[in-house]
């Protein structure tokens, strides 16, 4: 064998067990109490967790917003990750105005092509829907990529009507796609973002204050009721609240296939954190914004029960100094978006896991196996099984972990997370059988991830 994980223990979305882990041509080949066969290289487990390598599907890399760029590029944003235990991203090409679906691919292939350090995918976000390039899904998907995202919001930019929204949904349930949705309500975000202004109201809470639960909520419902018929599959994208949760709850409940992810920010930061002062609360604004806490119990609860199949970290990194200092006059100039690439698979443990809201094994169902199904990535990715490849994480429960931005590795000069502490750390991280990241030690390559070609849609969770 190439490679061999021994004494720990292997943890999957249904069960725990002692077991080595025997590696070969970048694949799992072997799972055994004990692996006696030679191997060119042996990693201890001794007292961890051997995870698969965690599937972050909601990140934005080397993406142009509001006149800016986010921070982490393909090389810093997977290396990042690769330190907070994530082995496989899929990233959201954006199609610009007047451009075919096929030349945003292109644009992104030259971002991530030769930078990337682990395995990547694409989401497609349609904001030109034109009737040709609605003809185009279906060329996209035989490209491997089976999943396009739509945007309520953002009026005059990304946002799409219902008319378009409905066509796409159509269309990608007809070529074996599923269809991804930010739900936010744009024509009222409109209005209530120019009365706020009008108003001289320009400091960051009023970001989240136009941008009420309700519109959250009332886009959902709506997208529901728009992806019951068109009789398609609908995955609502980084859902904040309780009231959007009741809407996909009741559809889940009516048998219709709405899927939902939701962020740590949503979990474990409030509204309270716009009011910082010096300009601080601009950190926080992104969309939907953070709200009240009395949100975070039924969000835990809604990924429990099963309401919730994801947490992802819809990671849109742009820098305090230089980049969220646009909006210092014009909250709603603030570039939308937080840095989190590194620091989910720490924060579902330690608030999730160690605070009895999930087990481990769900940690594992949410972060990769049924990030791994849903997006056609499995059974590839997002499990510690024969044939599988071999993207693992060795991860030590007793270690001490804290959070800064100090020692973060994306290429940031915050964390919203800042000060967050308690145990586990990654420890080992392999990407198809090759070892990444030894300690604080990065061992991977700009361009060692390859593109993903994901499966057709055939999952609902």
């Amino acid at each position: 064998m190439d490679s061999k994980i021994v004494g720990g223990k292997v943890v999957t979305a249904s069960e725990t067990f002692r077991a080595d882990v025997g590696i070969k041509n970048g694949r799992i080949v072997q799972l055994a109490s004990r692996i006696k066969d030679k191997a060119r290289q042996t990693i201890e487990a001794k007292g961890c967790y051997i995870l698969p390598g965690a599937i972050d599907v909601h990140t934005h890399l080397d993406m142009p917003f509001g006149g800016s760029m986010t921070a982490d590029d393909f090389f810093t944003g997977t290396r990042a990750a690769a330190f907070g235990g994530t082995t496989c991203l899929i990233d959201f090409a954006i199609q610009g105005k007047g451009q075919s679906l096929s030349e945003a691919l292109e644009a992104w292939h030259a971002k991530a092509d030769g930078k990337a350090c682990f395995d990547y995918g694409f989401h497609l976000a349609v904001t030109d829907a034109r009737e040709e390039v609605i003809d185009e899904l279906d060329q996209v998907v035989k490209h491997g990529v089976t999943s396009f995202k739509v945007f309520l919001a953002y009026k005059g930019s990304l946002m799409i009507d219902d008319g378009a929204f409905f066509k796409i949904l159509r269309r990608a349930k007809e070529v074996g796609a599923l269809t991804m949705l930010h739900a936010e309500n744009g024509e009222i975000i409109d209005v209530l973002v120019n009365e706020a202004l009008a108003a001289g109201n320009t400091e960051p809470i009023y970001h989240a204050l136009t941008r009420p639960e309700e519109v959250e909520s009332e886009a959902t419902a709506r997208a529901i009721s728009l992806a019951e018929m068109a009789g398609a599959p609908l995955y609502v994208v980084h859902l904040s609240c309780a009231l959007a949760l009741e809407q996909v709850k009741a559809a889940r409940e009516g048998g219709l296939p709405i899927m939902a992810e939701t962020c740590p920010q949503y979990l474990l930061l409030d509204i309270k954190r716009y009011l910082e002062p010096d300009f601080e609360g601009a950190k926080y604004v992104m969309s939907p914004p953070l709200r009240d806490r009395y949100n975070w119990p039924y969000l835990w609860r809604g990924l429990a029960d099963g309401d919730l199949q994801v947490v992802s970290t819809d990671h849109a990194p742009f820098n305090f100094k230089g980049q969220k200092e646009m909006g210092r006059d014009n909250f709603a100039a603030i570039p939308n978006g937080a840095p989190g690439i590194e620091n989910r698979v720490a924060l579902i443990f330690n608030e999730g896991v160690r605070k009895n809201r999930i087990s481990l094994n769900k940690m594992v169902d949410l972060l990769s196996t049924t990030p791994a199904k849903i997006f056609g990535l499995a059974p590839r990715k997002g499990s510690v099984a024969i044939g599988a490849d071999a993207d693992l994480v060795v991860f030590d429960p007793r270690a001490e972990m804290m959070i800064t931005a100090e020692t973060n590795h994306h290429n940031m000069d915050y964390t919203p997370y800042e000060g967050f502490k308690g145990k586990g750390r990654v420890v080992h991280v392999l990407c198809n059988g090759e070892l990444i990241v030894d300690g604080d030690e990065f061992l991977g390559q700009a361009g060692q991830g390859r593109f993903i070609k994901r499966n057709k849609f055939s999952y609902v969770a």
